[in-house]
């Protein structure tokens, strides 16, 4: 661990900001966001009829959400504090390929899930997790090992983001890495709490405005500080690090050239360990499920590619700034260098912004990394949940779960996750284990069920026992590697050598793609065929248990009403969507292949094998291009949003709030006309339309 860390009492770098600043950004800031977000909640049920005791709207809003809130939250899931600390990180240890290699391991397999995204809704379009989907083609025993396995992938993601997040935190206010590391959640557990799903669309918008914003700016103060002044200075100061500190493993030793083997490696890992932790998470399933059918694909596609800005930018900008500044006299570990487990730490970032903007700069990393882990911990948390509510809850304790069954159980999921993760955490910390093992280790636990889960959704002749086996034997086949290596390269098992780059590389491309051969043998020796009609034999969408209309539904009771219901709903859903979300899979499936190959094979690759090594005009047009592409994703993020239905959604809640547009009455009305009329529900698409009110009563006439 670094020693900033207040672990042995001794600190080599005074923190700029007092504990008092800490504590006010962590825990304040935390609950005027909570209680913001409470109030949001309750103005949103009395104006739109966004009620969040109702099931379906708790946990997957209504399956409505459009396009830009959609693209807002894709860009806020992958904004871990990770992404902000990690990719500063790589690219001190590696120069401009680290970022680059950061950002290139995250977008296409965040495009690639809309693929994914979009088949779930073509086939089974009531379910709320990835779970589900599982369980209903390969039962139980199946469900349990994925349940497993994505749990397993939460509580590493969670650590990972409160390891990194808590010593910076501790780092630039002096605040304890342990207290930090409890209060983090607080905040989160309560909005989340609270809003369900919607909270978490809504505070990911807001955490992700902040968290550009500060990027942005340090995009442009970097060179307006006097040491730098401009991008052609900057590449100067590069030339003279490489020359002080030449790069193990980069051509020729510099910092200025894709051709890094380490980097290589570490995009490797990277990508293979962010493709699980993106199949595997079942929150980007039930972001894919919130979204309208017209929003998943566009979405996800527009998130994808713009979040690729965002450590490309701001790691190269400021880890460029670390190694060209850390000769100065105003540099934080000024006159040494940093230590190796201060840059795993993820201390780069917070020591560049201390650099260039001194404690403003300290004050705004420390808002932006508490935004980007409590933003990217709701989700993680409302993900939990959900497997706690509907996978254990609902599936094997009580199968005739009301929505207020749900609910509670939801709310218990929200804080016992937020508290064992803490807890966690907390262990990892004391046993030595900090930001840069977690980001280069997590594709190990996280990449075996990869494939099965995509074979689950994709491909019809996966067999029940490949589902089961080859996840299992990919994990065992992963972690032998990973440990075998540690032991041959490191001369035995331990926290450092297990941390390496290499044995991690080995050990998450084993996790990865050995369960594709075991899964084909598998099938091959029993062989099964799947009917992609069965998914929609079982009902999973809940109703309104007030309703007069559908309380039999929901207690399961076996009647023709219910049949009825559910056939009626299948068959108009199956005329109405099908051929517009085939073609939204076609579409998907472009966007995947192309995305993978502009980032990771026909932009980079060609640059790795010519050893070109950038000259001056070369850097300041890579650096340039980063930069704006920054600064749209920015836009996209903020305004995108608003545009698409958030202007609309703010007139509504005004004139409700006026007392100019009466809900209730809305509501009572569209109970009527939706048993008329079954389309409402298929054709809104809007959380910010006024046809709310008629999508919660439609839901419970129409289940589809």
């Amino acid at each position: 661990m670094s020693n900033l860390h207040v672990r042995n009492g001794i600190s080599t770098v005074e923190p700029p900001l007092s504990q008092a600043v800490g504590y006010i950004i962590v825990v304040l800031i935390g609950i005027i966001i909570a209680l913001v977000m409470m109030l949001v909640t309750k103005i949103l049920k009395k104006t739109t009829g966004e009620d969040n005791k109702k099931t379906e709207m708790f946990m997957t809003a209504n399956r409505t959400v459009r396009t830009g809130l959609t693209a807002s939250a894709v860009i806020s899931s992958w904004l871990w504090s990770t992404a902000l600390l990690g990719s500063s990180f790589v690219g001190y240890d590696y120069g401009v390929a680290g970022p680059f290699w950061f950002a290139a391991g995250c977008s296409p397999m965040i495009v690639f899930f809309a693929l994914l995204g979009i088949s779930c809704k073509r086939k089974i379009p009531e379910a709320h997790t990835s779970l589900e989907v599982v369980r209903i083609r390969y039962g139980r025993a199946a469900h349990i090992v994925f349940m497993i396995l994505c749990l397993i992938n939460n509580i590493f993601a969670c650590a990972n983001m409160l390891l990194g997040a808590a010593a910076v935190i501790s780092a630039v206010s002096g605040m304890h890495i342990i207290a930090a590391t409890f209060l983090l959640p607080v905040g989160v557990t309560v909005y989340t709490f609270v809003g369900g799903i919607k909270a978490t669309f809504l505070t990911d918008y807001f955490h992700t405005a902040v968290i550009l914003i500060i990027a942005c700016y340090f995009s442009v103060k970097a060179f307006s500080d006097d040491q730098i002044g401009s991008v052609g200075n900057l590449f100067e100061l590069l030339k003279a690090a490489a020359e002080r500190h030449p790069v193990s493993g980069n051509h020729n030793g510099t910092y200025l050239t894709m051709t890094s083997k380490s980097a290589i490696l570490f995009g490797i890992l990277h990508t293979c360990g962010n493709f699980g932790l993106v199949v595997m998470d079942t929150s980007y399933f039930i972001k894919a499920f919130s979204a309208s059918p017209a929003a998943v694909v566009p979405g996800y596609t527009i998130g994808g590619i713009a979040y690729f800005a965002i450590p490309w930018a701001l790691g190269t900008v400021m880890s460029s700034v670390a190694l060209g500044l850390e000769n100065q006299p105003n540099f934080p570990t000024y006159p040494r260098r940093m230590t190796t487990s201060e840059v795993s730490g993820g201390l780069v970032l917070p020591y560049a912004a201390m650099t260039i903007a001194g404690k403003g700069g300290a004050a705004a990393v420390l808002l932006m990394t508490f935004m980007a882990v409590t933003s990217t911990l709701s989700a993680q948390v409302i993900a939990v949940s959900s497997i706690l509510s509907f996978d254990v809850y609902r599936e094997y304790f009580k199968k005739s779960a009301t929505d207020r069954d749900l609910i509670r159980s939801s709310h218990f999921g929200v804080i016992f996750f937020a508290a064992f993760s803490a807890g966690f955490s907390t262990m990892l910390h004391y046993v030595g284990i900090d930001l840069g093992w977690t980001l280069y280790m997590l594709g190990v636990v996280t990449c075996p069920g990869i494939f099965p889960m995509v074979f689950t959704v994709l491909w019809r002749r996966q067999s029940k026992a490949a589902a089961i086996l080859s996840p299992i034997l990919g994990l065992a086949t992963g972690l032998a590697v990973w440990l075998g290596t540690a032991s041959h390269f490191g001369g035995e098992v331990s926290v450092a050598s297990t941390g390496q780059v290499l044995p991690c590389m080995y050990g998450t491309v084993a996790s990865c793609f050995s369960p594709i051969p075991y899964s084909i043998l598998i099938t091959l020796l029993r062989p099964q065929k799947y009917d992609w009609a069965d998914f929609r034999k079982e009902k999973l969408a809940l109703e309104n248990l007030d309703s007069n209309l559908t309380t039999a539904h929901v207690t399961g009771s076996p009647d023709h009403s219910e049949s009825s219901s559910i056939e009626n709903g299948g068959v108009q859903s199956a005329a109405l969507e099908s051929k517009e979300l085939k073609r939204w899979g076609r579409i998907a499936a472009f966007w995947s292949i192309a995305t993978f190959l502009g980032h990771w094979v026909l932009w980079p690759l060609p640059m790795y094998g010519s050893r070109y090594v950038f000259e001056k005009k070369f850097f300041i047009a890579w650096v340039v291009i980063a930069i704006i592409w920054l600064w749209g994703t920015m836009l996209v993020a903020i305004f995108y949003p608003l545009l698409d239905g958030g202007f609309q959604q703010i007139r509504q809640v005004y004139r409700g709030l006026t007392g100019k547009e009466n809900i209730s009455s809305s509501v009572e009305g569209a109970e009527k006309e939706t048993k008329d009329d079954p389309k409402v529900f298929h054709s809104s698409s809007s959380t910010g339309s006024t046809d709310e009110g008629h999508r919660q009563q439609t839901i419970k006439a129409d289940v589809i």
